[in-house]
């Protein structure tokens, strides 16, 4: 098929705007699925998306159209994620397409990852088509929402279209509206063969699986290929589109999106982003326009079962291969044992990360309290980065600290505003510049540090928004300010798994509200238990776990008082020496409550 009739386009939207349904309405319209075979979220193959409602990963297709001009084109569509926490999958997909559909609610309107999304797309020079979904819901403003689109892109909003994606109301015009507006991908072919790794996955019977647009030169199945950034070769066993499986091809020509598969075992080979030539006569010049995105949040992963370690080790390298975001490291904690610190774009990418490790690899996992990357300057005038808190230089060594800083824009309703602001300052967070976006909604822009931000408050801000606030962060550089490491010790044993980076002004509160959540969870010993937090040598908040005590004194019928005060300081001796040398079983649960703190 000829260039000109080739199409590479993605839907982005904030969540849970109907980027699924409306890729859903479209591999209908073009008989790509059959309606007996058509579900919700056709394209999300992990169960964890469905059960969610969200897209994780972005998932490519390609669908035949015949168009009203009479011709039949390919539309070679992407899927992407709305969550803030995977703009990374957009920012592939963006790399990878000459357009976008950009898809807005016609009952919410313009939110915080909508904007984010704009700016990705014109920061690429995509084609951007504006549709407003959901015009069926009965809270639906289409006319209102039409304006707010047309201000922001400034166009026309007689040239905005509107779609149900659940009734399939208004589908055709945004396919023929993606013929005429998309340009086609430019034609290459006599050049050498330079194709973007997008994506990738791992198979278990095939080895890693890479995702590529070809932007250059012809892929020809048995090619011998060339990795630019590892130098690693190989030879392509198998080439193909994606249908609602993979379709193995003998050649895919520029401007085509498919797969290559070419028996790379080692799943660190393949690094997404890369570019694929051939080996001989091929070019040095790499695919520009993508960029990977550091880890913000960072945590330790351990193994339930210390004989598991093998398998978390192998199950995160296969996880990496599906998910290029996740970093780690091997990191050996005293309480416990051998693990993984892994970094992660936000909380949600966290809570997903766990969860795949559990469903796709049967690995029972303990994760540490969340932090972000520190900066610490050392007198001796060296920098380094603390990932950890174990890692955290004593503060004799320390000149001064620095903590990363978020860049924040919320969208809230204006009744909204007081409390929010409210929240953002309890959270240590600088106002910005605040505007209006219409007569009742308004962007407020603060700068908040990024480990008072990962924990709690983006349920806090739903909640005192009653749902309709929307948020999006950027990193904006790192600032210094009084941060000291808290230790948890438990009968005076301090555990690291527990340990975290506060600011000063918050660690007693921050001391307390563990000590007392970890006092319900340990089970009571034979022996008192005192858990402290304490920052170096100053204990700040204790409680005790009282101990159980066996009633020595029930054999002694009357007699002399004097006779049960020496059994009872008898016990009471026992109990001391028993305490010297008790251990204190931890369990999960108490891992997993630190997490959640309030």
């Amino acid at each position: 098929m000829t260039t000109e009739l080739i199409r590479n386009f993605c839907i982005i939207a904030h969540i849970d705007h109907g980027k699924s349904t409306l890729a859903d309405r479209f591999l209908e319209l073009t008989s790509t699925v059959s309606r007996e075979k058509m579900q919700a979220q056709v394209l999300d193959d992990m169960d964890l998306e469905r059960e969610r409602g969200i897209t994780i990963k972005s998932h490519p297709i390609r669908m035949m159209y015949k168009a009203e001009d009479g011709k039949q084109y390919q539309f070679n569509l992407i899927d992407t994620p709305g969550h803030v926490d995977f703009s990374y999958e957009v920012s592939r997909s963006l790399a990878a397409c000459e357009g976008a559909i950009l898809v807005v609610d016609a009952s919410q309107g313009i939110e915080a990852q909508t904007l984010t999304n704009i700016y990705l797309a014109l920061e690429n020079d995509l084609a951007i088509i504006p549709v407003i979904n959901k015009i069926d819901l009965p809270s639906a403003r289409p006319d209102e929402i039409r304006k707010q689109v047309a201000d922001l892109l400034g166009i026309d909003n007689e040239t905005i279209l509107a779609c149900s994606a659940k009734t399939g109301l208004g589908i055709a015009p945004i396919l023929e509206r993606v013929i005429e507006e998309i340009p086609p991908p430019s034609s290459k072919a006599d050049e050498p063969l330079k194709a973007l790794v997008f994506d990738s996955k791992f198979d278990a019977f095939r080895g890693a699986v890479a995702y590529i647009r070809v932007f250059g030169g012809t892929f020809k199945r048995g090619d011998s290929i060339r990795f630019l950034s590892t130098g690693r070769e190989y030879e392509a066993d198998e080439i193909g589109f994606f249908r609602m499986g993979r379709v193995p091809v003998e050649t895919l020509n520029s401007g085509e999106v498919g797969y290559v598969i070419a028996n790379i075992r080692t799943v660190s080979d393949i690094k997404t982003g890369d570019t694929i030539t051939t080996r001989l006569k091929g070019t040095n010049e790499a695919v520009e326009g993508y960029r990977e995105i550091k880890p913000m949040v960072f945590s330790g992963i351990y193994p339930v079962d210390k004989v598991d370690y093998e398998d978390l080790r192998s199950s995160l390298e296969k996880l990496k291969l599906n998910d290029s975001s996740i970093s780690y490291e091997p990191e050996t904690s005293a309480a416990l044992g051998f693990g993984f610190r892994a970094g992660f774009l936000g909380l949600l990418h966290m809570e997903i990360v766990q969860e795949r490790l559990f469903r796709e690899f049967n690995v029972n996992i303990i994760t540490t309290v969340p932090n972000v990357k520190y900066r610490a300057l050392l007198k001796s005038g060296e920098e380094v980065y603390i990932e950890s808190p174990a890692k955290m230089p004593s503060p004799q060594e320390c000149d001064a600290i620095y903590e990363p800083i978020a860049k924040l824009q919320i969208i809230t309703p204006t009744e909204y505003v007081g409390s929010l602001m409210k929240l953002c300052d309890e959270k240590r967070g600088k106002m910005g510049t605040m505007e209006y976006l219409d007569t009742t909604r308004v962007c407020l822009h603060y700068r908040i540090p990024m480990s008072e931000m990962i924990i709690d408050f983006f349920d806090k801000m739903k909640s005192l928004s009653k749902g309709y606030a929307s948020m999006d962060y950027d990193f904006d550089g790192y600032e210094s300010d009084t941060l000291i490491k808290l230790d948890i010790l438990i009968n005076g044993s301090p555990v690291d798994a527990f340990s975290s980076i506060v600011h000063k002004d918050n660690a007693f509160y921050y001391g307390q509200s563990i000590t007392s959540k970890l006092k319900e969870l340990i089970p009571r010993q034979q022996f008192e238990v005192a858990i402290q937090a304490a920052i170096g040598n100053k204990v700040i908040a204790r409680t005790t776990v009282k101990p159980y005590r066996k009633d020595v004194t029930s054999k002694c019928y009357g007699g002399d008082i004097s006779r049960k005060r020496k059994l009872l300081e008898k016990q009471k001796e026992g109990k001391k020496r028993m305490k010297q040398v008790g251990n204190v079983e931890i369990p999960q649960e108490a891992f997993l409550a630190v997490l959640n703190r309030e």
